[in-house]
C-alpha cells in the first residue's frame, strides 16, 4: 500500500494523453513522478526531462519503484501492461477503453480484486466541470442527443471511432440513465482508416429513454455537446467550453417562451484530467471504489462492442481486401467521400452564419 503522504507515480506512454498526465502529475503536491515509459526512447527522454523525472523504454523498469501507474499506451497494450502492474501490487489507472475484449477487461478487474488495488478507467468526461454541474439539473431524461466530432488523428486509426471517442458518451449515458440498454440501432462509415471514422447510434433503454449518439473523427471542426430533454424542461451541455444551459417549465402547458425559466449555472473551472487524477489519488488513500471503476469501464466496453457488431459497414475499399480496386477507382472513391465531408461541413458553417 502506498504511503498516503507521498504516492510514487509512473506514466506508461509518452504520446498526447501520456503528456497530459505527466504534465499534471509533475505539478501536484503529495506526488512523486518517478518516470515516463515509452518504447520511443527520444520521446520518453524529451517528456521525462521536461518534467524532472527518469525516462524508461520498458514498463518492467518501473517495477518496484512506483505505487501507482497511469497506462496511456495504445489500447491493444492495456491488458498486458495493466496486468503486469496489478500483479505486482501497483494501483492502476488505465485509459479508455479499458481493454480490447471483455475477457481482457475481466482479467484486469479480477487482478485488482485479488490484490485489493484501485483500478480506475480514464473516462475523463465524467470529470468535465460542465458535466459535474449539469448532473445537478438532470433527472429522468427521456431523450438525449450527444455529438462528438473532430479532425482525423492517424494515431487512433487502429480502432473504431466507437472505441476512440463514442465510448466516453456510452459511459456518461449509463451514469445518467439508471436502466439497461434493450435495443441498439447503429450505422458507421470508414472514411480515412480501416475502421469506422463516423458512427451514429440510437439506444433504447428499458425505462423508455432514448439516446442518439454521433461520433466523428472525419470533421473539419471540433464540437462536443449534449442535449437532454426531460418532462419539466431541457438541459444543454457544451463539453469543450464547459458551459451549461437549462430551460425549466413554469406552467404545465407552455404558451410561449415566457413560460420557461432559462438559467446559466456557474461552472467551476478545473481541468478534467486534474480532477480525474485527484479522484484516483483519493481512492488510493481512502480505499474507495473509483466512480469510473473497472466494472463501469467494462460495461461501457460491452456496449461499444455490441454497437460495433450491429453496425452496417460502408468502408472505402482498401488495398489488401479480397477485392482490390484499381488505383483510379480507389482515388475516385476517396475523393467522393472527402467531398461529402467537406460539403457537410460547409453546410454547417453556412447555417451558423444565418
Amino acid at each position: 500500500m502506498a504511503e498516503t503522504n507521498n504516492i510514487k507515480f509512473g506514466v506508461i506512454g509518452a504520446g498526447k494523453i501520456g503528456t497530459f498526465h505527466t504534465r499534471t502529475l509533475a505539478k501536484m503536491s503529495g506526488v512523486t513522478l518517478v518516470g515516463v515509459c515509452d518504447p520511443d526512447v527520444m520521446r520518453a527522454q524529451k517528456l521525462a526531462w521536461a518534467h524532472n523525472c527518469t525516462p524508461y523504454t520498458k514498463p518492467e523498469e518501473l517495477a518496484g519503484q512506483v505505487d501507482a501507474v497511469i497506462v496511456a499506451a495504445p489500447t491493444q497494450l492495456h491488458h498486458q501492461i495493466g496486468m503486469f502492474f496489478l500483479e505486482r501490487g501497483v494501483h492502476t489507472l488505465v485509459e479508455k477503453p479499458i481493454a480490447v475484449t471483455m475477457q481482457e477487461a475481466r482479467d484486469l478487474i479480477n487482478a485488482a480484486k485479488r490484490r485489493d488495488l484501485v483500478l480506475q478507467v480514464g473516462h475523463v468526461e465524467r470529470f468535465n466541470p460542465a458535466v459535474v454541474e449539469a448532473v445537478k439539473y438532470i433527472h429522468n431524461p427521456r431523450f438525449i442527443t450527444i455529438n462528438r466530432q473532430g479532425p482525423y488523428d492517424a494515431r487512433m486509426s487502429n480502432i473504431s471511432v466507437v472505441l476512440d471517442l463514442m465510448i466516453h458518451d456510452l459511459d456518461l449515458l449509463y451514469t445518467l440513465i439508471p436502466s439497461a440498454v434493450i435495443h441498439v440501432e447503429a450505422v458507421g462509415l470508414s472514411v480515412f482508416s480501416p475502421h469506422e471514422d463516423i458512427a451514429n447510434v440510437r439506444l433504447h433503454f428499458a425505462n423508455g429513454a432514448v439516446a442518439d449518439v454521433t461520433a466523428s473523427r472525419a470533421s473539419f471542426e471540433r464540437a462536443r455537446y449534449m442535449h437532454l430533454f426531460q418532462p419539466d424542461g431541457y438541459v444543454s451541455v457544451d463539453f469543450m467550453n464547459a458551459r451549461v444551459k437549462t430551460y425549466r417549465k413554469e406552467k404545465p402547458v407552455v404558451q410561449n417562451m415566457n413560460d420557461l425559466t432559462v438559467t446559466y449555472p456557474k461552472v467551476e473551472k478545473q481541468l478534467p484530467i486534474t480532477a480525474e487524477i485527484l479522484h484516483f489519488i483519493d481512492c488510493i488513500k481512502t480505499a474507495k471504489t473509483p466512480a469510473p471503476s473497472g466494472e463501469k469501464g467494462t460495461k461501457a466496453l460491452e456496449l461499444a462492442l455490441q454497437i460495433m457488431e450491429k453496425m452496417n459497414r460502408f468502408d472505402i475499399p482498401k488495398t489488401g481486401h479480397l477485392h482490390t480496386p484499381k488505383p483510379l477507382q480507389t482515388i475516385s472513391t476517396v475523393a467522393r467521400a472527402a467531398q461529402t465531408v467537406l460539403d457537410e461541413t460547409l453546410g454547417h458553417l453556412k447555417g451558423d452564419d444565418k
